[in-house]
């Protein structure tokens, strides 16, 4: 399915949200100005060999010095909302105690200034850059950050509650504990397999006491959390596959959705005590993490295949680049990773498959009769972009035509899966935020995975929008125009038509 701007819009419902999203570390640079302390990310992406190429996050996007310009860019593209997150070692350099002045204007400046644009804030408390001292403490293996993380939301909530209109508490607990406790490939680097079970605990502990603060603090904005999803699919009909495919669903989805949305862990994960005594939730835990939401964040990239078995050791190139080339088999391992056949994938490896976000949010109706209303607080694609320029107009062209396909066939796809007749319909979808605003550095990736809807020179720092940048501001100029919900079929409609502000040229920075 793929949909032009236009008809998109018609089936978006009238008050359906269209946002981008980034986050502080990836985006921000200036690690070691204006009072900001170090985080357990700085010094996991100084380790040799931690980061593609070893490329430094100490500039990145220079969005600390340049925040006004980008959001003169959000302005241009017409959007509703713009998802950041607070850089907690900004605000409060050592994870407890004083706060710093400088950091809270940074953001104060930032949320006036988009609600002088027009744009609502959602701001996220947590978005992987924990303080150095907290890491050095054990980080989220240590239950003292999740009060730490509670009493930092207070600290957000006193200055900046009146202003944004909703809340993340804590961003994928699931990628922090795989990639950053079981695996090691992000800070802060170990690799205790199952023995990681507490930090899932104390990421979900982190969110209902922050939860708790919040509303504490009377703020105006709604609060949810954001949870990745990612449907597993066996690789065969072999019933062991099937097996693998519903411990890896139970393991990156269920640990930690259930916990917020019905209050207990999955059945299979309370054997967990074997592995851990640190691991025994109780009840008064259960209670504040399961507090009710005003919203829940779906994070949806892709669906995954599952096999059983280790596997033969190999995967696609560039996510073997960003993540290491043994993740598709570790000797002994019960089940791993599979690639799908004959299918499309993006610079990173992921399989690109539309379909599979109307799973997702069915899965997600079926399995949590009251589920919140729904935001999908990221979606989007990294390509390798093709700069074209155009001499006779002195301008450059960036024709990223599979991220603009990319966006449409799954944001349409997400519409018409909640809508009446839908696979979700049950679920109040309230809106889209596409990753990202600009590309940024992509964690272990490096430089080298590009999201963005607007292009990074990291060299000279100029930002050159591209065509997926024109034809979200064409979706979103011609949803505001009047185009209502419809019920209009997007399928069979190609991309923007030659001429449309998709494919204009457009001037360099």
């Amino acid at each position: 399915m793929n949909a032009s701007a236009k008809n998109l819009a018609a089936l978006l419902p009238p008050s359906f949200t269209l946002g981008v999203a980034t986050s502080a570390f990836q985006i921000e640079g200036a690690l070691d100005e204006d009072g900001r302390g170090p985080s357990g990310w700085d010094v996991f992406a100084a380790k040799p060999g931690s980061i593609v190429e070893d490329q430094s996050p100490a500039v990145s996007c220079d969005h600390y010095h340049r925040m006004p310009q980008d959001v003169a860019l959000m302005k241009e593209l017409g959007i509703d909302s713009y998802r950041f997150s607070l850089s907690w070692s900004r605000i409060q350099p050592g994870g407890s105690g004083p706060v710093n002045p400088a950091g809270l204007d940074f953001y104060d400046r930032l949320i006036d200034l988009l609600l002088a644009n027009g744009i609502s804030p959602m701001a996220t408390l947590y978005h992987w850059d924990t303080p150095l001292p907290l890491d050095e403490a054990g980080g989220w293996m240590n239950r003292d950050t999740a009060y730490r993380l509670g009493e930092f939301a207070a600290i957000a909530a006193a200055a900046y509650g009146d202003r944004v209109a909703r809340w993340v508490t804590v961003n994928e607990p699931a990628t922090v504990t795989t990639n950053g406790y079981a695996l090691g490939i992000h800070a802060p680097g170990e690799a205790l397999m199952l023995k990681a079970l507490p930090s899932v605990h104390h990421q979900l502990l982190g969110h209902g006491l922050s939860l708790q603060a919040l509303r504490a603090a009377k703020v105006a904005g709604e609060v949810g959390i954001t949870n990745v999803y990612s449907p597993m699919v066996p690789a065969s009909s072999n019933p062991l596959d099937k097996v693998s495919a519903g411990l890896m669903d139970t393991a990156q989805n269920r640990l930690y959705a259930d916990p917020v949305l019905v209050g207990k862990y999955p059945d299979m994960i309370r054997a967990a005590t074997l592995f851990s005594s640190a691991f025994s939730p109780s009840s008064e835990d259960m209670e504040l993490i399961s507090q009710p939401l005003d919203f829940y964040g779906l994070n949806y990239y892709m669906p995954t295949r599952v096999g059983s078995g280790p596997g033969d050791g190999t995967v696609p190139e560039g996510m073997a680049e960003a993540m290491g080339d043994d993740l598709s088999g570790t000797p002994g391992a019960p089940f791993h990773i599979a690639t799908f056949p004959d299918t499309e994938t993006t610079a990173y490896g992921w399989p690109i498959k539309p379909e599979y976000m109307s799973v997702a949010l069915a899965e997600m109706a079926e399995r949590y009769p009251d589920l919140p209303p729904v935001y999908i607080t990221e979606g989007g694609a990294s390509f390798e972009d093709v700069l074209v320029r155009d001499d006779a107009s002195n301008s450059t062209i960036i024709p990223d035509e599979r991220r603009l396909r990319f966006l449409a066939d799954h944001i349409g796809t997400a519409v018409q899966s909640t809508s009446p007749g839908g696979a979700a319909e049950s679920i109040d979808l309230r809106g889209y935020y596409v990753w990202s605003l600009m590309d940024n550095f992509e964690w272990s990736g490096g430089y080298n995975q590009q999201f963005g809807l607007v292009h990074v020179d990291f060299d000279t720092q100029v930002r050159t929008p591209k065509a997926s940048f024109y034809w979200l501001q064409e979706l979103l100029a011609a949803r505001h125009q009047g185009a209502g919900p419809g019920g209009h079929s997007a399928a069979g409609a190609g991309a923007p038509a030659p001429g449309s502000d998709a494919e204009r040229p457009h001037p360099v920075g």
